[in-house]
């Protein structure tokens, strides 16, 4: 069954679920209980009560009501406590689906930032970022049950965390910000972006709360309300509708076809619609929403028309075969969308499919191989095959996340030749303690070593500066070099005199100040950690990690050490060596 409408059905399961589970009567007082006999004298123009049965030859006399005035018609707060009672709608003045104890940030993690300027720092940021660690802690701070800052609406609010999460692929993380917030304090922005969000995830079904209080001129919502009136069987259905926006010109062609076939999917409909898809050049939310809610298939060339937030969302959209879903999810897993164990599923499911495809089924098989391989040979061999049978470093770096936990099966003593990517993939999953199982078994200045140093949870000691210089990891040594200093220089495993010394001696200029610098040093002595984490993001404004100066990274990893979030700076720093 389509998206649409398994959203509808879940809901309705729920409400079914919800009332059989309350023990107490939703009707109201008298209603399902004994009928009391009727007493023998009644106040005179009563009507609570049916009049006793006539006697057989008279006939029944129906009592004169007394007259009342005209009542006077609700106001939109009444109804709203009849829709949403008082006690059960959400406070705007702090919004979000997840707490403390569940991953999030704490509720005053944005402190007395201003509304304004937090806004401003949202749009401002550029997504996706280079770093996964760094998107996967922004996505706890905006799904955080957080205070709604001074100056700002909490729908609004919430609804600038969400079209954020949405640029970074996070579309289901999205969703879940918007419905945090009740339907009666939607605002123009929260419909405007909760659309696109319920776009992204691919249910049309999840606008039909929302389309009384848009606005009539807006086209979008206005087929909006034709789709929900064909998914909800409403009285005189979608054809009424459909048709003034036809003869409106509200929308035509690839637009209204795929309205017309998410009405189609509705209950009692006799349409069936043809998608072509030949005289489209540009994928759009709307037709990416509506296509996967319909499951018409998109056609690749046109994915390409789109950024690269659209990965993430066709990852995590079920409605879309996994088949077609497998490149996407590797590389939103390298963006932070997608975890590694949502990764190994995705294939293990694949590998159990009878019509896999023939490619994807050899990385199915070699996933299998690399966890349950008859000897460690074969395991060693099955990882190799999985890191060298892509090209790009963004694939390469997927394939580390999706072999993490296979190559923490690996003992030191059998995988030596490996160990500098056995290590890298165990952090890509931040399996840090797992991965320190190696310490004391890769030589002293490999690519293993430093990313030893730098994700140690335990680290007691510094590393000297020396030690910094002889490192010698593969590939372009010079900027891996600088990005270990920056690394360990802001996780403190430095002394200040050789931050001084290697920073002169490396060019990296930690010291440089600028309006960046300035806003994070104040988010840092604020205690600010989910500001902290906007800046961060702000600073990180690069395509790759090869555009991401050390000084940045210094400056970054420091500053989420000092508010607390020092294992997402550990990450963030084994990161970078992984990903250049």
């Amino acid at each position: 069954m389509i998206a649409a409408l398994a959203a509808a059905a879940s809901l309705a399961a729920a409400a079914v679920a919800q009332n059989a589970q309350a023990p107490e009567s939703l009707l109201p007082p008298g209603f399902g209980e004994p009928v009391a006999p009727p007493p023998a004298a009644r106040p005179s123009g009563a009507v609570v009560q049916p009049l006793p049965s006539a006697p057989l030859d008279l006939p029944a006399v129906e009592p004169s009501p007394s007259p009342t005035p005209t009542p006077t018609p609700p106001s939109d707060e009444e109804l709203a406590q009849y829709e949403m009672p008082l006690f059960a709608r959400r406070s705007l003045a702090r919004v979000g689906p997840i707490g403390l104890g569940e991953g999030g940030v704490p509720a005053n993690a944005f402190g007395s930032a201003d509304g304004g300027y937090l806004e401003g720092l949202m749009r401002r940021l550029s997504a996706p970022l280079p770093s996964r660690w760094l998107s996967i802690a922004l996505r706890r701070a905006l799904l955080s049950r957080v205070d709604t800052p001074a100056g700002l609406d909490g729908a609004d609010f919430a609804a600038e965390r969400g079209w954020l999460l949405l640029r970074m692929g996070e579309s289901v993380a999205a969703r879940s910000v918007l419905q945090s917030v009740d339907t009666a304090d939607a605002t123009p922005k929260y419909r405007q972006v909760a659309m696109q969000a319920m776009l992204a995830t691919g249910d049309p079904a999840g606008l039909c709360p929302l389309t009384d209080g848009a606005g009539d001129s807006e086209r979008a919502w206005i087929l909006a309300r034709a789709m929900c009136a064909a998914l909800v069987n409403a009285e005189g259905g979608a054809k009424p509708l459909i048709d003034a926006a036809r003869r409106k010109r509200i929308a035509s062609g690839i637009d209204l076809a795929l309205a017309q076939k998410v009405i189609g999917a509705g209950l009692n409909s006799r349409q069936a619609v043809t998608i072509e898809w030949d005289p489209v050049v540009q994928l759009t939310t709307w037709r990416f929403g509506l296509a996967t809610a319909t499951g018409v298939a998109i056609p690749d060339e046109l994915y390409r028309t789109v950024g690269p937030q659209v990965t993430g969302w066709r990852a995590l959209a079920p409605a879309i075969p996994i088949g077609d879903r497998a490149n996407a999810a590797e590389t939103a897993a390298a963006m932070g969308v997608v975890s590694n164990a949502a990764l190994v599923d995705l294939y293990a499911a694949l590998d159990a499919a009878e019509d896999t495809p023939s490619t994807l089924g050899a990385i199915a098989s070699d996933l299998r191989a690399a966890y349950v391989g008859a000897d460690v040979a074969t395991r060693l061999r099955a990882l190799t095959q999985l890191w060298d049978g892509v090209e790009t470093s963004q694939a390469r770096y997927a394939r580390l996340i999706l072999t993490a936990r296979a190559a923490a099966r690996v003992r030191p003593t059998d995988g030596k030749p490996q160990a500098d990517r056995i290590v890298a993939a165990m952090l890509s999953a931040g399996l840090d303690r797992t991965a320190q199982r190696w310490r004391g078994q890769v030589e002293e200045g490999s690519d293993a070593w430093a990313l030893l140093e730098l994700s140690d949870p335990d680290a007691t000691t510094r590393v000297s500066y020396n030690a910094v210089a002889s490192y010698a990891g593969a590939g372009e040594t010079d900027a891996k070099r600088k990005l270990l200093f920056a690394g360990l220089a802001g996780l403190g495993r430095l002394s200040p005199q050789e931050i001084e010394s290697g920073a002169e001696a490396l060019s990296v200029p930690i010291g440089a100040a600028n309006s960046w610098t300035r806003a994070l040093d104040r988010a840092v002595n604020e205690r600010q950690p989910a500001t902290v984490l906007l800046l961060a993001g702000i600073g990180m404004q690069a395509p790759s990690w090869r555009q991401v100066p050390p000084a940045t990274l210094y400056r970054i990893v420091a500053a989420l050490r000092a508010v607390g979030l020092g294992g997402e700076a550990r990450m963030i720093a084994a990161e970078a060596l992984s990903r250049i």
